[in-house]
């Protein structure tokens, strides 16, 4: 396939998304960019924010854990699925009823200062590791398969890419990318049902005769029943359930789309939608990566892991499936930067320093300071996917899944304490129960077998570990309620 070809239509897609940005950024001022002036239709929320949660590493590395684990992805979509419906009618109900413009502000009001701006820091951290590693692996594709051939450096590549974000998200943030993000899932999407079925069509299958087939080859067992394994069915299906309350519930990207939305019972039809294609979307990317392991199957090909979707795509397909791969690539690309760095700064600005609090500083002062703090965020995001690069690390959903173990652990426990009891906490340990509780799970998970000889792998349960461990420091630094 041509690369010079190729390129093209990035461009020509980069250009699409500025004329969106003009178009919904116009008149806009900091309250649009943080919540998007709470006018935000409940359903383009809820078709945007599948590109958001999917990104690039749902579209490359979930097809291709399929070789190595069947369908067992799908234990951790189930768990998914239960833990947006606490989403919906447990958190949901709380920022609501707080009018909140960022989230963490719910642990001011509960506990105080410090755990308010530890609750900021963790997410600060978590999202910029968990959005830098998404976006390295998705340049690292277009690198591999479009842009070496051009003699494009992937430092070079990465700037480019990265002002392509800032100059349609400066100006209208939150608003801009409720529309953008419903455009490039439509793209991710198109991409993968034309793939899916092609290939099918290629194969000489059906729907149902592709089941059977991958049902003939043990591809689409999805429980696995060994509790010692990092994929025994209930850790998975747990696991899966916390992971979306932490990594949806309680992350700034997320919820500021969803409360970008005027109503509540509007935010909830959107959780409540976006929930049920979740599923399906997964079920696909799973049939995706059956049918790619028959088509290499059948062609010879030794392939396997985050390879096989892109080598087959752009090395045996004809050039229409090329081309609408790499639209579908890059619309994995944006949603997985462009909300990120949107609601870093937003978080940055309120949470850390105090923007909306701050009577003195006049509009314009503040629109200036946010654009400032969001070419900062943008060049961290330089220097971290450049970091990425430099170790060269395949297992890309694994080091996700660490990740958000570790860093969303404090925020999970912060918040379940503050909803579940009615105690205050002494706030000035706060920071320090939410560093030990993290710190506690590594030496936990790196040295359970060695000290205990446990054959007990660690898996994704480790962020309910770590909430529960926080948790419990919580309550020994606990004070009664004020009657």
């Amino acid at each position: 396939m041509n690369s010079i070809l190729l390129l093209s239509f990035v461009i020509i897609y980069f250009f699409v998304l500025l004329v969106v940005s003009y178009l919904t950024s116009r008149n806009s001022t900091n309250h649009t960019f943080f919540i998007g002036n709470k006018s935000s239709h409940w359903a383009l929320v809820a078709f945007g924010m599948i590109g958001t949660s999917l990104s690039g590493v749902t579209f490359i590395s979930v097809p291709g854990t399929v070789g190595s684990s069947n369908f067992a992805y799908f234990q951790v979509v189930i768990g998914y699925f239960i833990g947006y419906f606490v989403v919906a009618y447990v958190l949901l109900p709380l920022y609501y009823r707080l009018n909140l413009t960022s989230i963490y502000d719910y642990l001011l009001q509960r506990y105080g200062v410090l755990s308010y701006k530890t609750g900021a820091l963790f997410f600060i951290i978590s999202r910029t590791l968990g959005a830098t590693l998404r976006l390295y692996l998705v340049i690292n594709v277009l690198q591999i398969f479009i842009l070496d051939a051009l003699g494009i450096s992937f430092h070079f590549t990465a700037i480019v890419i990265l002002v392509m974000i800032l100059l349609y998200t400066m100006k209208g943030g939150v608003k801009t990318i409720v529309w953008t993000d419903t455009l490039q899932t439509f793209f991710m999407l198109l991409a993968l049902v034309v793939c899916v079925f092609y290939i099918m069509n290629n194969l000489g299958f059906n729907l149902g005769s592709t089941l059977k087939q991958l049902n003939e080859s043990g591809k689409t067992a999805i429980f696995n029943y060994d509790f010692w394994d990092k994929k025994y069915f209930l850790k998975q299906i747990i696991g899966g359930a916390f992971i979306t309350i932490a990594m949806t519930g309680l992350d700034q990207e997320m919820m500021q789309k969803n409360i970008s939305v005027k109503t509540l019972g509007g935010a909830q039809k959107n959780m409540v939608l976006f929930s049920s294609v979740m599923v399906l979307v997964n079920f696909l990317f799973l049939m995706l990566g059956g049918v790619l392991y028959l088509f290499a199957q059948s062609n010879g090909l030794n392939l396997k892991g985050d390879d096989i979707f892109p080598s087959i795509a752009m090395f045996n397909m004809p050039p229409f499936i090329s081309i609408i791969f790499i639209i579908g690539l890059i619309s994995a690309l944006f949603p997985s930067a462009d909300g990120a760095i949107t609601a870093l700064t937003s978080s940055f600005c309120i949470d850390i320093l105090g923007m909306q609090r701050n009577q003195k500083m006049i509009d314009s002062d503040k629109s200036k300071l946010r654009m400032f703090i969001h070419v900062g965020f943008a060049i961290v995001f330089l220097l971290m996917v450049y970091y990425f690069k430099y170790l060269n690390n395949k297992s890309i959903i694994t080091i996700l899944l660490d990740i958000a173990g570790y860093t969303y652990g404090p925020l999970l426990g912060l918040f379940a304490f503050g909803i579940l009891t009615k105690h205050q906490i002494n706030d000035k340990l706060g920071p320090i129960i939410c560093l030990l509780a993290p710190i506690l799970c590594y030496f936990y998970q790196s040295q359970i077998q060695v000290y205990f000889g446990w054959k007990y792998q660690v898996g994704i349960e480790m962020l309910v570990i770590n909430g529960l461990l926080t948790f419990i420091g919580l309550w020994f630094i606990r004070r009664k309620p004020s009657l």
